[in-house]
């Protein structure tokens, strides 16, 4: 209620004689011990459900990551990979068919560079039939950053990808991107295409590294000069290289070479394409995808369930409060003082006081 008479245009404020006019409900001095007794019992039942619901949020962060690291070390699919070793190709022959791919096809600037391999001197050992590979190696069209432009031509235009609008397991929805007026040969150049990978290359050490696989709804939009982008061969699953990337092995390997600066750090495009990835067969990305996906959809269901409990006990703290003010929290007792009586020796202590003033206080 006191917040909706604050006025002001750029942020709003309450004056001095908004504050001092606001009526509020005085309860007798027992009863106001009585309820904030009451609501303190209250409030430290929900402050240790709360806790023990982020102590579960934690839990199934934790839960994520371990999932994801056995998915990208082979211990997810120990036993389907046995069942299915027949029919499994190898990744060291998936790879060299990827090369190929890529000396036949190669579009890009200059004569074509074989991809360096990864340095494995630090790597594990990888489950049989798996290999490790460099990220260069898979990509068929990048690393290519982003594109700057001037905060004055925001506003309309085309939809534009920032840092702050993916996390690793969140996307805004591209109907909520912020819009720019970009040339079109710049929305030709850095126009995202469903299936490409955007991957944060400069931002605080913490937030370094975040990668994303862009759905089909991004098509047209364009991504900022923070950013880098990427397209990989047909051969691969994009979904497994996400799970990869997005794990805390992966994108420990995708910064390890970060550059630090203040308050910032960067990584560059051959700091992407030199990333050590362990590549399964083909047919194991996609058990490893589908196995993951599966988890994360228990774990998104818990975690929903611990949100929808945190917004109820944020709503029943507001009720207690209401009910507090409005006298209906604790029983009232008829031998307390009057509120009225209350106030009454207030003002005459306030009146009687060196230098006391002499403003009217309603009863």
């Amino acid at each position: 209620m006191l917040a909706a008479k604050g006025t002001g245009t750029t942020f709003s404020a309450i004056s001095k004689g908004i504050l001092n006019s606001h009526e509020i409900p005085v309860a007798p001095l027992n009863e106001q011990l009585r309820i904030v007794e009451k609501i303190e019992t209250l409030f430290a039942r929900l402050d240790k459900g709360e806790e023990a619901l982020r102590d579960v949020q934690k839990l199934l962060a934790r839960y994520r990551q371990s999932v994801l690291k056995a998915a990208v070390t082979g211990q997810l699919t120990v036993d389907w990979r046995a069942e299915n070793a027949h029919r499994l190709e190898p990744g060291q022959d998936l790879l060299a068919r990827i090369l190929q791919t890529r000396r036949e096809t190669w579009d890009g600037r200059g004569k074509y560079k074989e991809p360096t391999g990864p340095d494995t001197t630090d790597l594990p050992e990888l489950p049989k039939g798996w290999v490790w590979t460099s990220l260069g190696a898979l990509i068929s069209k990048g690393p290519q950053n982003g594109l700057y432009l001037p905060q004055s031509i925001y506003g309309t235009g085309t939809p534009i990808l920032r840092i702050d609008d993916y996390q690793v397991d969140w996307l805004r929805p591209v109907q909520e991107l912020r819009l720019v007026a970009a040339e079109a040969e710049d929305c030709d150049k850095y126009c995202l295409r469903h299936g490409d990978f955007v991957v944060n290359r400069v931002n605080s050490v913490s937030h370094l590294g975040k990668t994303t696989l862009l759905p089909f709804e991004y098509e047209g939009a364009i991504f900022e000069s923070n950013m880098m982008r990427f397209s990989v061969s047909d051969q691969i699953s994009r979904e497994y290289l996400n799970l990869y990337l997005t794990s805390d092995l992966g994108r420990k390997r995708l910064i390890k070479n970060c550059k630090h600066a203040v308050n910032q750090a960067s990584i560059n495009q051959g700091d992407v394409e030199a990333t050590p990835v362990p590549l399964p067969p083909r047919l194991e990305q996609e058990e490893i995808a589908q196995r993951v996906a599966e988890e994360s959809s228990r774990e998104i269901a818990g975690l929903k369930t611990c949100q929808t409990e945190l917004a109820r006990s944020a709503a029943l703290r507001q009720s207690i409060l209401k009910d507090a003010f409005a006298g209906r929290l604790v029983p009232q007792d008829p031998t307390d003082e009057p509120a009225a009586a209350l106030l009454a020796r207030i003002k005459e202590t306030r009146a009687a006081a060196p230098g006391g003033t002499r403003r009217r206080i309603r009863a």
